[in-house]
């Protein structure tokens, strides 16, 4: 699903460029609705197969259909823009999906057209939100990698992203971050509680516009170990309003198959780390609006997290004009959203129709962003056996994908094909 800056985008409705219908499988790397957002709309369209993604995956997945579908039928009484999709076509989708573990080798092995094909698809740890994964595919002796999103170093509650460890003929590699990079673990609960308290300490409402899935539960497990633990930060109220990411954290309660050693030894003894003193989960929109009545410094974490749609937008249009109000923007916002406009250091936004003049503080920080930056991506694609024979850059902006393809022809030479290909383009490999 395209993401910028409207949920509905219009870019959702073209048709695909292929008939649905000639599919056979679709192969899902993670959850997050840029990755699936349109597979009902797929089904509708006429696709017929089945849909492989690790069980963590499919669960969150159909939980993210379930929440878009709703936003979309709220949007629709308000604007007159149908849904891409149906309840119908979430249910066929549903029923449609295949969950498998890390390192199950799938065999596709057919013969189509009278020719027998041997194929074998495999995931692996991409260390990016829970369940994610980037897939293999093996084909007539040939070797695909697809990145899918790859996560970022040290990140709570998940195990990093596994290493390639096998030669590769072609590799598809996201860029997101490519022209960029993250501070430290080392130095992320140290920015979380400098930007969480100084923008208490200004009195008004300190808003964290984030991904439902993933950032906002990592950032609930360094809350928790930050006001439970170290007792490092001072008692406010603070609110996610968030339907998603509360459903979400019920898929995380039930999988800790994926939890790295820190997170199950806190789950172990007891530690529940979505919750902690202060917190309240809204999940109801009146629930939502009684958070206006709250006096005094607090903090909201909600969705969408470039601020292209969700409640946070309704937090955004009455605390922006407020100068003792802060927005911490912790992940990726997109061209043409309003926490991209924000980033850049927009004085003025429109917002639901109206107007509003930025006061509030506006800060950003890359520690708990959930995707590799520059070195981390470097680091994975050199963990191949031999430099992959070609790298393609993808999901990622124009400058980010040709910055990551330069540097992976600096650090690979002659020995590789690095460079960022052109929508349609056919590769034979």
């Amino acid at each position: 699903m395209f993401q910028g800056s409207d949920f509905n985008e219009r870019k959702n409705r073209d048709p695909f460029s292929f008939d649905p219908k000639s599919i056979d499988v679709i192969f899902v790397t993670h959850a997050h609705i840029d990755h699936n957002g349109r597979i009902p709309k797929l089904v509708h369209d006429g696709f017929t197969g089945k849909i492989y993604a690790t069980k963590g995956t499919t669960e969150l997945m159909q939980v993210v259909w379930a929440d878009a579908l709703k936003v979309m039928q709220y949007e629709y009484k308000k604007s007159g823009a149908p849904p891409l999709f149906q309840e119908e076509d979430l249910m066929i989708a549903s029923t449609r999906c295949r969950g498998v573990d890390y390192e199950e080798a799938i065999d596709l092995s057919a013969g189509r057209a009278g020719k027998s094909l041997d194929i074998t698809v495999t995931f692996h740890d991409a260390g990016h939100i829970l369940g994610s994964s980037f897939i293999e595919l093996e084909a007539e002796n040939k070797r695909i990698i697809f990145s899918g999103d790859l996560g970022n170093t040290d990140v709570p509650i998940l195990r990093d992203t596994v290493g390639i460890n096998k030669p590769v003929d072609v590799l598809l590699v996201e860029s997101t971050y490519g022209d960029r990079k993250h501070e430290s673990r080392g130095e992320r609960q140290k920015i979380i509680l400098d930007a969480v308290t100084k923008g208490l300490l200004r009195g008004g409402t300190l808003l964290i516009p984030a991904f439902s899935i993933e950032r906002t539960q990592e950032l609930l497990y360094e809350l928790n170990e930050l006001i439970e633990r170290k007792h490092a930060l001072p008692r406010v109220p603070i609110f996610l309003d968030s339907p998603l990411a509360i459903s979400a954290m019920q898929v995380y309660h039930r999988h800790p198959e994926y939890y790295d050693t820190d997170a199950k030894h806190l789950r172990d003894a007891g530690d529940d780390f979505f919750q902690f003193p202060g917190l309240t989960l809204t999940r109801s929109r009146d629930e939502s609006k009684e958070i206006n009545l709250v006096r005094g410094p607090k903090v909201i974490i909600a969705g969408s997290g470039m601020m292209n749609g969700g409640r946070i937008v309704h937090h955004a249009l009455r605390y922006l004009s407020d100068p003792k109000s802060t927005v911490l923007i912790i992940g990726y916002c997109a061209e043409g959203t309003l926490g991209r406009r924000l980033y850049e250091g927009a004085e003025q936004v429109t917002i639901m129709r109206q107007r509003v003049r930025v006061r509030a503080t506006i800060k950003s920080i890359g520690a708990l962003s959930a995707h590799a930056d520059q070195d981390t991506i470097i680091k994975w694609v050199a963990t191949a056996k031999g430099a992959p024979k070609k790298i393609y850059t993808i999901h990622g902006e124009p400058h980010a994908a040709a910055e990551l393809a330069h540097r992976l022809q600096e650090k690979f030479g002659t020995a590789t094909q690095a460079s960022v290909p052109e929508e349609g383009q056919v590769v034979e490999i």
